[in-house]
């Protein structure tokens, strides 16, 4: 791994493990999921000016009104989406800057990504494949269709609020898949994990939390 990947001071390994110690005092217990926030450089899916912020417990800016999501937040969604069973194949709504893509094809077979945002989807694209992360399909589309052709899906992790649950992705669950998405308006959003079984689906509010609203449509 090269020099930049490894970090230096404010990105090096032993602050990265820093934010470990946080996320586990702040009751993330998933081993694997410590172990692979552990392994992965934050800050390159920042701008360089940001970098020495990465490791903090925020979210930061990655261009185009969007976020990267603050560590806990990541780590979160992701033990809440694998706590029941190991999960095969995932969608994710709103790759961003490709931070939690990565962590998520670290931990599953794989990843389905949908971005609406072209420019977003292009660079996080080009920062796993320089972290040879090959295991993740790339779409540029309106994130409420989903992925139907690749449907069904064990789970799908979402990345920005919707007021309402879209109906498409609802139905490109497999029966005992698990969707992590959170929903409301801005200032009143929650954290809500959908497990669907074979009579419908199970609807459990984990906690409040702030995402940036999901968008429709498509930006080149």
């Amino acid at each position: 791994m090269s020099r930049r990947f490894q970090g230096i001071g404010m990105t090096s390994r032993r602050t990265r493990e820093r934010m470990i110690s946080r996320l586990r005092e702040q009751g993330i217990t998933n081993g694997k999921v410590l172990a692979v926030m552990t392994e992965t450089p934050r800050h390159i899916f920042v701008d360089e000016a940001l970098e020495s912020r990465a490791y903090e417990d925020t979210a930061l800016p990655i261009g185009h009104n969007q976020t990267i999501s603050q560590p806990y937040i990541v780590a979160k969604m992701t033990e809440l989406l694998l706590e029941k069973a190991p999960l095969r194949k995932v969608l994710e709504i709103g790759t961003g800057c490709g931070y939690q893509t990565a962590i998520l094809a670290k931990l599953v077979d794989q990843v389905y990504t949908v971005e609406r945002i072209a420019p977003l989807m292009k660079k996080a694209r080009d920062t796993l494949w320089e972290l040879n992360i090959k295991t993740v399909g790339f779409k540029h589309s309106d994130g409420g269709w989903g992925w139907p052709e690749q449907a069904p899906f064990d789970g799908i992790l979402a990345a920005a609020a919707p007021v309402e649950i879209p109906e498409a992705l609802l139905q490109q669950m497999a029966v005992g898949g698990v969707m992590v998405i959170p929903v409301g308006r801005e200032g009143q959003q929650v954290l809500h994990r959908i497990t669907r079984t074979e009579e419908g689906f199970v609807d459990e509010a984990v906690e409040a939390v702030t995402f940036v609203p999901f968008l429709s449509g498509v930006s080149g």
